[in-house]
């Protein structure tokens, strides 16, 4: 029985501890501004290559814009995978409490 009691309570602190992997909301709002900047930057470009602008600064805009471009595509990817992590983990808790779960019924019906 009491194994089962310690069971339970290494399962909880499991999720307790695995919920904090689950918050992506600063890394999508980090996202949507590199999103909003590449927006931006790809203006600028089709502004400056209207002919409002040298060639120096059309070339200088179109490096910042892929820059913003790459920056946005990196946090996505990391975004990604702190996701598929806490889905695994998440999985993992899932698991172990329907194996602790099993365990306490067939405890509880001896």
């Amino acid at each position: 029985m009491k194994s089962t009691i310690g069971l339970k309570i290494a399962a909880v602190a499991a999720v307790v501890a695995l919920a904090g992997c689950t918050d992506l909301k600063p890394l999508q709002a980090d996202i949507d501004s590199l999103k909003t900047q590449v927006g931006q930057q790809s203006s600028d470009i089709a502004a400056l290559k209207t002919g409002k602008a040298d060639v120096g600064a059309v070339t200088a805009a179109s490096s910042s814009a892929s820059s913003a471009s790459a920056k946005a595509d990196a946090a996505q990817n990391t975004a990604n995978q702190a996701l598929a992590s806490s889905q695994a983990a998440q999985t993992g808790v899932n698991d172990l409490n329907e194996k602790i779960d099993r365990m306490f019924k067939k405890s509880v019906s001896k």
